[in-house]
């Protein structure tokens, strides 16, 4: 293997094409201000580096960053790459990540707006995340311990399996299709809309309007806060913990809660269910249809 290690490299790709290579406590940053430092490279490690120039991992292959740091001015890092491993790293240019496959997160702190476009197979542990538009259109995603803040977060993601993450969001998971969520938290407006197969286990759901026009939606022992308007318009069989603000003309489906403080029937094609169960008498199950 090849080491390179204590340079400074500024000028336009200045590894590019290396094979086992590792780098190590290197700097990419310089007057001359060259892009592509690596592209269409294999074998590639990298341990405690630096990047402030752009586009540095571009049509790589099996590549290992760990311990670095990719400033804001490290823009579109990653593009059309495979087999990657990223662990302790600051990852802080928009657009990180784009059309990568088979890749490894651990222990990184992401703030990069439209992070993670059409992705596949990547999993993500033990992260935090701050972007917008975040993993859209990726499929295969499996995440835990992930902490995220932004706006229209996993739009169009596919196949992919969510486990005690917290996610601060608006608009998230529209158009989702088969995508799970479990033992997390999910805050903000207009969650799920238009997605198919969704499922939510054991969350804590904030936000107005959540779980509107979707199909085959599944809550199990969810907990409901602040959430007025909703399941408009969703097929939905659902089993919530709390007394929830308001349903909005579910489709179809059953949805089975302790409370609610007002239903809203006003639509004669919604042929949802909601069933009151109480603590106090669990065994009953009372069907209401309340219109107002």
């Amino acid at each position: 293997m090849r080491i390179v290690e204590n340079q400074t490299f500024d000028i336009e790709r200045a590894l590019y094409g290396s094979r086992d290579i590792l780098i190590k406590n290197c700097v990419f940053d310089g007057p001359q201000d060259g892009e592509s430092a690596l592209k269409e490279s294999e074998e590639v490690q990298v341990d405690h580096c630096f990047f402030n120039l752009r586009y540095p991992f571009w049509h790589d292959h099996r590549l290992k960053i760990q311990d670095s740091e990719m400033t804001s001015l490290c823009r579109a890092a990653l593009w059309y790459s495979d087999q990657i491993e990223i662990s302790n790293t600051k990852m802080h240019g928009i657009k990180a990540l784009r059309e990568c496959q088979e890749i490894i997160l651990k222990n990184c702190d992401i703030i990069s707006p439209e992070f993670g476009w059409y992705v596949r197979n990547m999993r993500m542990e033990h992260c935090t995340a701050e972007s917008e538009y975040f993993m859209m259109q990726s499929a295969n995603l499996n995440f835990s311990d992930v902490q995220l803040k932004g706006k229209y977060s996993f739009q169009y993601i596919q196949d992919s399996i969510l486990d005690h993450c917290v996610f601060d969001t608006k608009d998230a998971f529209w158009h989702a299709k088969n995508v799970t969520v479990k033992n997390s938290m999910v805050k903000g407006e207009y969650l799920g809309w238009y997605s198919d197969g969704l499922t939510l286990i054991d969350c804590k759901i904030i936000g107005t309007q959540p779980l509107c026009y979707c199909k085959n939606l599944k809550l199990i022992n969810c907990e409901m806060i602040d959430t007025d308007l909703c399941f408009e318009k969703s097929e939905v069989a659902a089993t919530i913990t709390n007394v929830v603000v308001s349903i909005k003309n579910p489709m179809s489906g059953h949805i089975e809660v302790p409370g609610v403080k007002e239903v809203i029937m006003d639509d004669e094609n919604a042929k949802g269910e909601i069933i009151l169960k109480t603590p106090q008498n669990a065994s009953s199950k009372n069907k209401i249809c309340v219109c107002a």
